[in-house]
């Protein structure tokens, strides 16, 4: 299934995308849900005997609109991690952004004021739906709720003013997820074709059979440390083709359209313009 979360008529809520593209609604919250377990039984009964919805009446927004926590693993394909110099990870290289970042397909990533130095990393994501604490690599995919394309948006000069990275990953707008969630039954992301277009120049052109770390073994290291709890977010790296390792540089500018494709998962568009506020 296809999940999306939407917003009509004033309210914000979780549907299924149907085989026509419309959206049957479910009527509550995806990370709702989540945590209470019911969202896989609500969705296939909406599927069944739900409202439809045009897909072209609402506003799609990021599945998961704020999640609880959103976790990122960095130089996770060997390509990326050559070209930006850096060793090849020997565990998995773990930052937070914050939750604020998180935005849906076609809203705006917005230029800061204090820097032009905005690079794109196109990512899978994937998003926990059962609580996870010590799980091994092997039963770790049954703690998934689904996974989505992401963009994880990234200030370059503000990446490097603390070791931690999380200045420069967490700007708001900086974290484009979705379009949908597609549940783990759809599909093997163990061999899915990533593609980042930046004004459709392709940019970034890989597949996740090159991650360092498969998702099993990120849930795993993660759960050790700390509980994952529905409705988290992670962004699991990005291949080589980033701007700033080019020579020269290359960042996105206002005016520009950078859209993420990832087989199976749909696109995630977002235009970019200077940061108005």
């Amino acid at each position: 299934m296809k999940l999306v979360t939407f917003t009509h008529a004033g309210s914000t809520r979780a549907g299924v995308l149907t085989e026509s593209g419309d959206i049957a609604d479910i009527g509550s919250p995806m990370l709702d849900m989540l945590a209470d377990g019911s969202l896989l039984e609500r969705s296939q009964k909406a599927l069944v005997g739900g409202v439809t919805i045009a897909t072209g009446d609402v506003t799609v927004e990021a599945p998961v609109p704020r999640p609880p926590k959103v976790l990122a693993i960095g130089l996770n394909y060997r390509d990326h991690a050559e070209e930006s110099g850096q060793p090849i990870p020997q565990r998995p290289v773990v930052f937070a952004k914050m939750p604020t970042c998180i935005v849906g397909p076609d809203h705006t990533i917005y230029i800061p004021r204090v820097s032009h130095a905005v690079d794109w990393e196109a990512e899978l994501c994937f998003v926990i739906g059962k609580m996870a604490r010590y799980v091994s690599a092997a039963d770790a995919t049954t703690h998934v709720a689904g996974y989505c394309a992401g963009n994880d948006v990234s200030v370059r000069d503000w990446q490097f003013h603390s070791p931690t990275w999380m200045m420069g990953k967490s700007f708001d707008t900086h974290g484009p997820i979705g379009p949908w969630l597609v549940t783990p039954d759809e599909l093997d992301v163990a061999d899915l074709g990533v593609r980042l277009y930046v004004n459709d120049d392709l940019k970034q052109d890989s597949n996740t059979n090159q991650l360092i770390f498969g998702i099993g073994e990120i849930i795993e290291y993660l759960s050790v440390g700390f509980t994952l709890e529905p409705g988290d977010v992670v962004f699991t790296g990005t291949p080589a083709g980033v701007g700033g390792a080019r020579r020269p540089p290359q960042f996105l500018k206002p005016g520009d359209t950078v859209r993420v494709e990832i087989d199976g998962l749909g696109v995630l568009s977002n235009p970019v313009a200077e940061d108005p506020a």
